[in-house]
């Protein structure tokens, strides 16, 4: 793996509007670059790029990051082949860390052991599929050809219970169960994982692999065997085939969601290669939120039986706190008995892209299903449906795609628009994305830890200003703020957002701090950081002294003397402050 300090150096030595410009001609427009984005179609410029940020940021589709990140959208390269490939253009070579200097760095985090042993399992697993016949005669029963099997890092794991140990000859290592690989039954005996299974290697967005898929040859069980939750690989998180699916899906300007790792693959077969698959669990948000940052059209594609229903219903409600206006899902549902890969195999790619253009949108199939539940014809079934769709809409923060739902769901419902908002009483706000010009002593209209949070990714040496005992990191703006401090004191050569954002990805922190990027990326030069920076930790501070004032109180009749003290010296503090 490539030390975390050497990127650090890296990202200091570049310029990204130097970077951007190598692929791409960019425009002055007053303190930043501006262009017509790379990442999908546009006529007007909407792609900015930040000298002062080193960053940039595309307000048509969402696309943002680093100059390593634009490296790795654009040439569709993997996160060490991006950095490679930009270390060469400044002079500088990349460092190769031998399996003796990775135990010797007490520092280095454990997840890189286990980069480095997925990696050397993938190539043992690859070289295993060209020794075997059958495996081989399986994929091209399937009609995968050698090419394709290539491009997605298709092995074959063999049968037996200790093949690994030829590549691991420290089988009993704590690491191999950790990555997932090996298996500890009882009294200690361990085993391989995946055996006389075809291999599909999940990489993260680095390019790196992070876990397995493997299917059975012929008819055992299961069909389908998944890689465990590991300190690498979090199936909630991930799509199989993304790192693939780059370059086609821009141009095709969709991506399709489908199943499993087959369809993916034989979809690219026939020439459609910009679908990806949920690794063995049901769509999350962090899915549709990874997906919505990819293009603005997903097609969720799934069987026509009533599991593929029931599949569809899932997506479409862990998908509705995501949705953002001029982004559009939609869902296919195949024929009785069709799946992608045996619909494309047998009516070809052109027939298979005519159904996409039948997609249902995500409004039409929600108040489809939901109005088929209940007898619309009547008072009672209307009611029970308006009971079914409200906490449904309340989950859909988009404005305007909002507005047009409600207006279809008082149609349907007999009553009038003002009568649903009333009944509903749904919040119309609006997030805050491009804040005004700042005050001293005003913090911003959200949350204080979002504001610190955008403080520290502004100037980053601020992290190391906050006192960890001022709030409580337990949702996820406070695991991320404690994450910037610890990292912050750790790094006291840190240099702006991006060596941040490098740091955090793919880490659980990475989407949160990513939408807060963007609202950055809107503020004007002048935004005054030091105002919010104070304003905010004197606002948290005032809460914890009131939170302590009003503990004493409750214990007044029994405090000991120097809780009185501690009292009579919070309202002076109290006063003071007025």
């Amino acid at each position: 793996m490539i030390p975390q300090d050497f990127i650090q150096e890296l990202l200091n030595r570049l310029d990204i509007v130097d970077v951007v410009e190598r692929y791409l001609p960019l425009k002055k427009a007053g303190a930043n670059f501006t262009a017509c984005c790379p990442f999908h179609s546009e006529k007007s410029p909407s792609f900015t790029v930040s000298p002062s940020k080193q960053f940039y940021h595309c307000f048509g589709c969402g696309a943002h990051g680093t100059a390593i990140s634009f490296v790795m959208e654009h040439a569709g390269l993997g996160f060490v082949e991006a950095v490679k490939e930009l270390a060469e253009s400044v002079g500088m070579k990349v460092p190769e860390m031998r399996p003796d200097d990775a135990r010797q760095q007490v520092a280095r985090p454990v997840s890189d052991d286990l980069f480095e042993i997925m990696r050397r399992a993938t190539h043992y697993y690859r070289e295993e599929l060209k020794r075997s016949e059958t495996a081989i005669a399986y994929l091209k029963q399937r009609g995968l050809s050698g090419e394709i099997a290539a491009r997605f890092g298709v092995g074959y794991a063999p049968a037996g219970w200790q093949n690994l140990a030829a590549v691991f000859p420290d089988y009993q290592a704590k690491s191999l169960v950790e990555a997932g690989l090996v298996i500890e039954g009882e009294g200690g005996k361990r085993y391989d994982r995946f055996r006389d299974r075809i291999m599909f290697p999940i990489q993260n967005q680095r390019g790196l692999v992070i876990g397995f898929g493997g299917r059975v040859l012929g008819q055992g069980e299961p069909k389908y065997l998944n890689s465990p939750e590991t300190p690498l690989f979090e199936k909630g998180h991930e799509l199989y085939g993304l790192q693939q699916a780059r370059q086609a899906l821009r141009q095709a300007g969709r991506i399709l969601v489908v199943e499993g790792y087959m369809d993916v693959v034989a979809l690219a077969q026939h020439g459609i290669e910009y679908a990806v698959a949920t690794l063995g669990t049901a769509t999350t948000p962090v899915h549709t939120q990874k997906l919505l940052r990819q293009t603005d059209s997903v097609v969720f594609s799934f069987d026509g039986d009533e599991a593929g229903r029931r599949a569809a219903w899932r997506a479409l409600e862990n998908s509705l706190s995501q949705l953002v206006d001029g982004k559009n899902l939609s869902f296919l549902f195949l024929p009785q008995g069709e799946d992608p890969d045996s619909f494309v195999r047998k009516s070809g790619k052109e027939a298979f892209e005519a159904l996409l253009a039948e997609a249902l949108p995500l409004s039409q199939f929600m108040l489809r299903e939901l109005s088929s539940r209940v007898d619309m014809r009547t008072e009672e079934g209307r009611a029970t449906f308006l009971k079914l769709v409200k906490p449904m809409m309340e989950q859909i923060t988009a404005p305007n795609l909002g507005l047009m739902l409600r207006k279809s769901v008082a149609q349907m419902a007999g009553v009038t628009q003002d009568e649903l908002d009333e009944l509903f009483q749904i919040k119309r706000t609006r997030a805050v994305t491009k804040p005004p010009k700042a005050k001293a002593g005003r913090t911003l209209r959200y949350s204080l830890l979002h504001c610190l949070i955008q403080c520290v990714l502004a100037q980053p040496a601020r992290g190391r200003e906050i006192d960890k005992s001022l709030f409580y990191a337990g949702d996820a703006e406070g695991q991320a703020l404690l994450a910037l401090i610890e990292f912050a004191e750790a790094s006291p050569d840190i240099g702006n957002m991006t060596h941040i954002l490098e740091h955090f990805r793919d880490t659980p922190h990475e989407p949160l701090l990513q939408r807060i990027e963007s609202e950055i990326m809107g503020w004007n030069e002048d935004f005054d950081v030091a105002a919010e920076f104070d304003g905010a930790l004197r606002k948290l501070r005032e809460e914890r002294r009131n939170r302590r004032i009003t503990e004493l109180q409750t214990r007044l009749s029994d405090l000991p003397p120097e809780g009185k003290v501690e009292l009579q010296q919070l309202y002076a503090e109290m006063a003071a402050n007025k």
